[in-house]
């Protein structure tokens, strides 16, 4: 989907790195914590079991015999010339997460609407770098 470049000139992008996965124990929910470089700024996203597992997994370097929905994603990509080239969480309303992955086609680059989750998770598979707007 094209369009989706967040506005304005002055968008401070914070590299993060996933610091770990833990459950809440209100909500039996599994949380994405993503830490910067520095150690300074954290922020926790609640997420589903299945895309938690399927981000727990790539941290573990679990091969799955199978290719899960995540692979599959990044091989058509893939296979179709594309690189994806970070991913962004982009946007905090309603407390719910927005993001955005970037994908370069040779020609252009493309911002795809996200659930965080499942961004992450493909970030991972990419080697792609995990950036969050300041503003969230």
């Amino acid at each position: 989907m094209r369009g989706l470049e967040p506005e304005g000139e002055d968008i401070m992008l914070i590299e993060m790195n996933i610091k770990g996965l833990m459950v809440d124990p209100v909500t039996n929910l599994p949380i994405v914590i993503l830490k910067d470089r520095d150690g300074e700024r954290v922020l926790s996203i609640w997420v589903g079991v299945f895309e938690a597992n399927a981000i727990a997994h790539q941290i573990e370097n679990v091969s799955p015999q199978r290719p899960m929905t995540h692979d599959l994603l990044r091989n058509v990509i893939v296979d179709l010339s594309g690189r994806i080239t970070k991913i962004v969480v982009s946007d905090l309303r309603d407390n719910t997460f927005y993001a955005l992955i970037y994908v370069d086609t040779g020609t252009d680059t493309v911002a795809i609407d996200s659930r965080p989750s499942d961004a992450i998770a493909l970030a991972l598979r990419a080697q792609a770098p995990i950036f969050v707007e300041e503003s969230v």
